[in-house]
């Protein structure tokens, strides 16, 4: 018997074929969050899974989803209240044609997802550009946070300069090649250390949200925006508690910017991955979900 799924995903969603995918696919709810950017509410995908602790949000990297949590969450979930959530801009959340996808409406929109479904301080967990998301969200909301996790984090990186000046059609001539079947799956070879994780299943992860209604635009919006490459000089004024966790082999964002972060934020502890690449949450999710209760706990 096929598996059911919500009617908002992709038909191509019945061709996944792990256990782990299938049934994260199964549990991403939508919501409606009223936020300052529209008139109208922003349908949101989310997903939320366990009881109890101190709850957890888990922010996704750059043209990705929730679905990048699907090894990782269910770990987390069976011991403390567990929540993630689609982007502004990405994902399968929706993308208003009259909306900015840029750094401050995102943060507006986590906001007040936050205010809308958690209401209580949580451990803010970014991955890659999450990681970057996640500390602008922590200096603008402290309130919202109570420990940070930054995986392999964006924030450093100043990114080229270029992006802001694309104009059609070179943005949506890049925008097709971050598209291309070869590209992604290069971009995911490079991701692991271990090739074999770059399965069909993997990959079909990591493109599903590609039809969403206005993804180019998103994207061409947000790398217009200049992205998080303004966050470099704030990042030593987090205060918070911080588990920056990090692959040693990481071919995304190297291995150098890890000690920056340990170096700049005052109150923070950094654990090597082994044997890892850019994705520990994905290639090593035993040993990442382990690290973080133990610094919850």
């Amino acid at each position: 018997m096929s598996p059911s799924f919500p009617d908002f995903l992709p038909a191509d969603v019945f061709q996944l074929t792990e256990p782990e995918s299938i049934a994260l696919a199964q549990s991403i709810q939508r919501t409606e969050i009223l936020t300052p950017l529209s008139s109208q509410p922003i349908t949101t995908a989310y997903l939320h899974q366990g009881t109890g602790g101190v709850p957890i949000l888990l922010l996704h990297g750059f043209d990705s989803s929730v679905l990048e949590f699907r090894r990782l969450l269910p770990r987390l979930a069976a011991k403390n209240e567990t929540w993630a959530v689609d982007l502004l801009g990405f994902g399968f959340s929706d993308r208003p044609t009259h909306l900015s996808f840029d750094p401050p409406a995102i943060k507006t929109h986590l906001f007040y997802f936050w205010k809308r479904l958690i209401q209580q301080p949580v451990v803010l967990v970014g991955v890659s550009m999450g990681g970057a998301v996640a500390i602008d969200f922590a200096l603008t909301y402290p309130e919202s946070v109570k420990k940070l996790v930054l995986i392999d984090s964006a924030g450093f990186a100043m990114g080229p300069a270029a992006g802001k000046w694309l104009v059609p059609p070179l943005g949506y001539l890049a925008a097709e090649f971050l598209r291309c079947p070869n590209v992604r799956k290069q971009v995911s070879l490079n991701a692991y250390v271990d090739p074999n994780f770059v399965s069909t299943d993997a990959l079909l992860c990591t493109s599903l949200h590609l039809n969403q209604t206005g993804w180019r635009r998103a994207m061409i919006a947000f790398t217009r925006s200049g992205g998080y490459t303004f966050l470099a000089d704030r990042i030593a004024q987090i205060m918070l508690p911080t588990l920056i966790l990090w692959g040693d082999s990481d071919q995304i964002l190297g291995t150098a910017d890890a000690e920056r972060f340990r170096l700049a934020i005052a109150n923070s502890q950094l654990i090597w991955i082994p044997n890892c690449g850019h994705v520990p949450h994905l290639e090593k999710p035993e040993i990442t979900a382990q690290h973080i209760l133990k610094f919850i706990s």
